[in-house]
Order: C-alpha cells, then sequence, then structure tokens
C-alpha cells in the first residue's frame, strides 16, 4: 500500500481585491518528492505555494498538508514546514551563527548550540561561522538562509526562487543538497522560472496567470502536451524562421543559441513541412525529443493573462 501523499488539495482559490490570483488549483504530492512550480513572473506560484502549506488562507478549496487540514489546522502546518524566500530575510549585522542560534531559539529548540553547530557542519558554513551575514555573497547567503529554515528539522521544505542572483557553481551545490534532503524523505517545493532548475524535479506543475496549465513528472510533460520538435541548424537561421512562420504543423518556432527548435502537436504535418524545407537545403535538420522548455513556450502561447483588461 502506497504511502499518503504529503499534499493533496482540490479547488485552492485566492483572490486579492477583485482579481483572481490562482484559480481552482487542485495537487497532490507524494512523500519526499521535490515538487517544481514552474512559471513567468507573477503567474501564482509563490501564493499557490503558501496555500498549500498553511501559510496563507485559501478563499476557496480544501485538502490537507502533512495530515492536516489546510484551512483550519495552519497552525500545526508552519511548524513541520522550512520556507525559504527570494529576498535574503536574516540578519545582516548578526554572524552566521548567531542567526542560526536566534532562528533556533525562536523555535524552541532543544540542545540549541548543539543542533546549531551541527548546521553549520551540514552545510558547509562551520569555517564561516563568526563571520557577519551581511559580507557574504550570494551563494554564502543561501546556504545561510537554508540551514536556517532546516534547524528545526521540517518534513516539508518551500523554496521561492531560492537561486536567484547566485552564480552557477552555487546553484549546482544547493541543488546538490536539496537532493540529499530528498533522499531523507523531505519534501520540496520549489518555485522557479529557470528550466535548468526545472529538470532538477521530479515532478512539474506550470502555473500561469493563476491557473494550472498541466503537471506530472518532469519528464513525461512533453509527451503529455503533444509536442514534436525538429532541430535546424546552419546558416541564415532568422530567413527560416520567417519563412517557416504558418506552415503546416509549425505551431512554435523557438530560437536556442544557434539552433532553431521548430515544434507542433501534429507530428506528420510538422514531418512534411520539414522535409520540404530540407530539400531545399541550407540547414540540417534533425528529429529530437521535446523539452521542458519548448512546452512551457507552448502552454505559454495559449494561456491568457489573468491581469490583462481583456481578462478583467
Amino acid at each position: 500500500m502506497s504511502a499518503a501523499p504529503v499534499i493533496d488539495v482540490r479547488g485552492m482559490t485566492k483572490r486579492f481585491g477583485d482579481k483572481l490570483v490562482v484559480d481552482a488549483f487542485d495537487i497532490t504530492v507524494p512523500r519526499g518528492a521535490i515538487y517544481g512550480f514552474l512559471g513567468p513572473n507573477g503567474s501564482g506560484k509563490t501564493t499557490t505555494i503558501r496555500m498549500l502549506c498553511g501559510l496563507l488562507v485559501p478563499d476557496a478549496g480544501e485538502g490537507s498538508c502533512l495530515g492536516f487540514d489546510v484551512r483550519h489546522q495552519a497552525g500545526e502546518i508552519k511548524k513541520q514546514v522550512g520556507y525559504m524566500t527570494q529576498k535574503f530575510s536574516l540578519y545582516e549585522d548578526l554572524s552566521i551563527r548567531e542567526n542560526l542560534d536566534f532562528v533556533a531559539r525562536m523555535y524552541g529548540i532543544k540542545n540549541r548550540k548543539v543542533r546549531v553547530t551541527t548546521a553549520l557542519e551540514d552545510l558547509g558554513l562551520a569555517d564561516r561561522a563568526g563571520q557577519l551575514a551581511g559580507t557574504l555573497s550570494g551563494g554564502w547567503k543561501q546556504r545561510l538562509a537554508l540551514a536556517a529554515c532546516l534547524i528545526h528539522d521540517p518534513k516539508l521544505l518551500l523554496l521561492d526562487e531560492p537561486t536567484a542572483g547566485v552564480d552557477p557553481k552555487a546553484r549546482r551545490d544547493f541543488w546538490d543538497e536539496i537532493r540529499r534532503l530528498s533522499k531523507t524523505g523531505v519534501t520540496v517545493l520549489v518555485s522557479t522560472h529557470y528550466m535548468d532548475e526545472a529538470v532538477q524535479c521530479d515532478f512539474i506543475t506550470y502555473i500561469a496567470y493563476g491557473k494550472k496549465l498541466i503537471d506530472g513528472p518532469a519528464g513525461d510533460i512533453p509527451a503529455i502536451v503533444g509536442l514534436t520538435t525538429w532541430r535546424a541548424e546552419g546558416p541564415e537561421l532568422a530567413a527560416l524562421e520567417t519563412a517557416l512562420a504558418g506552415q503546416p504543423g509549425v505551431a512554435q518556432i523557438a530560437r536556442f543559441g544557434s539552433t532553431l527548435h521548430v515544434s507542433g502537436t501534429d507530428a506528420q504535418a510538422l514531418e512534411t513541412t520539414v522535409r520540404a524545407f530540407e530539400a531545399k537545403g541550407g540547414q540540417r535538420w534533425s528529429l529530437q525529443p521535446a523539452g521542458l522548455e519548448e512546452a512551457f513556450i507552448y502552454l505559454m502561447a495559449g494561456a491568457q493573462d489573468n491581469f490583462s483588461r481583456d481578462a478583467a
């Protein structure tokens, strides 16, 4: 018998004033999963995550998180949640150790000094324990923030755009730590708009303008959307892009560096068009699996902005 999901909610809805920010959101999250919330800025990702975990009361909807009712037992949920915000929110005039000690006091952690020392060692912060937080680089601030939200051993971790503004090496180290936590049974919800982070997730839900467009295992998303993608390489890609627009089977054209990705949901019609252009010569064509980014662009093209005048 499979374990009960960590999160199981239906119809979660939130308005701010007359604007519908999250519209009837459903999701089921298994224990230990890394679940990515992917979407553009302002799409409702953060609001959705906060409602799922009792940090924000929904206007409508029902369900459970960590076995507690999301509408009526928010206090119990919060005790078992670690929340890492996009903006560094610790005290810059305190040292790394002092910040962690302060957070540990807030949670009433027993054997506080031992727990703080363990946290410093686990996140590689021990050698910098006395350094003021305000003097840290973005990557080290990120480590400190993660250590702070793990200090009380939460069962659920919320990460809101966690790697914004940090270098590639720090991002890799961060995700290594997240995968380690996932293996221990910690469930992770992460909002992002970085595609290279999306592929780190076990599951993905695409959110646009308050609506869930699709969700499922990360590797299955392009197939669920039904996209076929051909890649064109060679000269005069700008002219090729113009010529392909509106051709049978061509639903989407996206430039990726020195290649052009041409996608559609009618595989046969798309191949017929591609073969016709291939016969003209000039570019090299190859069929490739559609990726998360192609799927995201395709889904976004059909989404309506709930803050636009037309949607009001």
